[in-house]
């Protein structure tokens, strides 16, 4: 099987590129646009006879067409995903999350691809103050992000209702793990933390979210790719709920720091309380996390201790956002 994966030079789908190369006998084709979020080095080492890397845009349909041809699975990752800089640029978050699933989705249809797996954010429940996020639940999105994502939800789901596509929505809750780009929490706390610097925290830090290692991420992919149903919408978390300020604390501890390197900072416009999800639906399927959270973190911390050569270049060419 030859899967088309979008995305993959960043951080959810570099790993789960590399998953599909160590655990199954597919090959791939890596398609990315590297833009700020992008590396080419998160992969290049595991390029070759079964990963052909391809450098384009998922709103260019020739290129994607060009591409996709000959693939029999998509697993689209590829997203403008930073809550903060769709505060400042939300024209970008519309033109690749909608524009950009709308023509994969159309391409796929053209070529006649026998799943399409279009990977989505919990974020689109909007603000869960008690209980838990099922499928079934409206969306309430409330960042430019999250509604962009919603629309690129509807969009796929459409593509299914219309045409047929066989496409399954995945809504998964924060990731965590290894060549994340430095802008999100846990690695931008942690090489901040790293290098003797403060991090910042936004309002009381009493936000509660889910954190799923990405590893975990990727299997639940592969267990709905291979028992998921088309047309339906399957929750991914690890119910790993925990305010954003324990959570610095624990990376504070791990990097050796102490509190003060905690500055606690004005809180940004809309930011959702607490996200939640029922996975019910997901573990029927035979899936559960695997990963610990305490544990998880320990080794995320240690990857970006021991990888400095990875961020570093990043974080110095690239205006790093909280």
């Amino acid at each position: 099987m030859r899967l088309f994966i979008t995305g993959a030079a960043g951080f959810i789908g570099s790993n789960y590129l590399r998953h599909v190369l160590a655990t199954t006998d597919h090959s791939a084709v890596a398609f990315d646009a590297l833009t700020y979020a992008g590396n080419l080095d998160s992969i290049k080492d595991v390029l070759g006879d079964r990963a052909l890397f391809v450098h384009g845009d998922v709103t260019d349909r020739s290129a994607v067409r060009s591409a996709m041809s000959g693939c029999g699975r998509v697993v689209h990752f590829a997203a403008e995903s930073h809550v903060d800089r769709s505060i400042s640029g939300p024209d970008a978050f519309v033109h690749t999350n909608c524009l950009g699933t709308s023509v994969l989705c159309d391409v796929a249809r053209e070529v006649g691809v026998e799943r399409f797996v279009h990977v989505s954010t919990d974020e689109v429940y909007g603000s869960v103050e008690a209980g838990s996020s099922r499928e079934t639940d409206a969306v309430a999105p409330r960042s430019l992000y999250a509604a962009s994502k919603a629309g690129s939800d509807h969009i796929a789901l459409s593509y299914f209702s219309t045409h047929g596509l066989p496409v399954i929505v995945t809504r998964a809750s924060n990731n965590y793990g290894p060549f994340q780009f430095p802008e999100k929490v846990i690695p931008l706390f942690a090489t901040n933390l790293l290098d003797g610097g403060r991090v910042p925290l936004y309002g009381d830090g009493l936000n509660i979210r889910d954190w799923l290692h990405v590893d975990d991420h990727c299997v639940a992919i592969d267990t709905i790719l291979s028992k998921g149903d088309d047309g339906e919408i399957y929750n991914v978390g690890a119910g790993n709920e925990i305010t954003n300020r324990d959570l610095t604390g624990r990376l504070v501890e791990l990097c050796g720091r102490d509190e003060s390197a905690i500055e606690y900072v004005p809180d940004r416009p809309g930011h959702d309380r607490r996200y939640s999800l029922d996975c019910t639906k997901l573990r029927t399927l035979g899936w559960a996390p695997r990963q610990d959270l305490i544990a998880g973190l320990e080794r995320t911390v240690e990857w970006y201790r021991t990888n400095r050569n990875w961020w570093e270049a990043l974080k110095s060419r690239v205006a790093v956002r909280p």
